[in-house]
């Protein structure tokens, strides 16, 4: 057995993708599935601000699609919204400051769909999770997934909908966050019934270090595919 680290990297099948947007633009992006089963969910990433350096490569999404294929047997599909840039290559159009991302939002859930993956599950990180808040509450969607949500862009509209909805929210909360920290977020999430916040002290709103990353993925798995938590933090080599 071999502790799971930062860069490790565990089986799957991994393809690139190509989203095509309803106003005309191609998205770069990744689908890793399960290497030998059949995937039971689906984690949709949607990645921090990209001008500040956030991209579909983002630490905790590329950990995510390194890892839980394997350990959760879920399928992680990542892109890079309008405009951004990372190893995988450049997504076409310009930075929208969330209102033209409502396309690339619209056609990964629509891409998921037509591929036939399982329970759909928007995971937006920062500026993320305001794209899955104002864009992500859709009928093919069986639920959402907040990792410091700043609540700039979205509001408390957007909140009353997904309330309106009753499909489940989880909510991650970094003690030291630098936008919006867990006694503001509980107030704002009140709105929310179905809204589970968990706030996880002396974390912070870029989750760096394997701690962090390892309570991150943790508690999606618990909440999207409960049968696979807690994650091993081992694997047979």
């Amino acid at each position: 057995m071999a502790e799971i680290r930062a860069g490790t990297v565990l089986p799957a099948r991994r393809e690139p993708i190509t989203i095509h947007t309803a106003d005309g633009l191609s998205l770069v992006g990744e689908l890793a599935r399960p290497a030998e089963r059949d995937p039971v969910a689906t984690l949709l990433c949607l990645h921090p601000l990209p001008t500040h350096g956030g991209m579909m490569d983002s630490h905790l999404f590329r950990k995510a699609a390194y890892r839980l294929p394997a350990l959760a047997g879920l399928s992680v599909v990542r892109f890079n919204t309008r405009g951004t840039a990372s190893a995988q290559g450049r997504s076409e159009g310009e930075f929208g400051d969330g209102e033209a991302e409502r396309h690339d939002v619209a056609a990964a859930i629509a891409w998921c769909a037509a591929a036939g993956l399982p329970d759909i599950w928007p995971a937006g990180w920062s500026f993320g999770s305001e794209l899955a808040l104002r864009w992500g509450n859709v009928p093919a969607v069986t639920g959402v997934i907040l990792i410091s949500p700043p609540l700039h862009r979205a509001g408390d509209a957007d909140l009353d909908a997904w309330a309106a909805s009753g499909k489940p929210m989880l909510v991650l909360v970094p003690g030291l966050d630098d936008y919006l920290r867990p006694p503001e977020a509980r107030a704002r999430f009140a709105r929310v019934p179905q809204a589970e916040l968990v706030a996880v002290d002396r974390a912070k709103h870029l989750w760096v270090g394997e701690p962090s990353v390892r309570i991150v993925l943790g508690e999606i798995v618990r909440r999207v595919n409960p049968s696979a938590w807690p994650l091993p933090t081992d694997w047979k080599d």
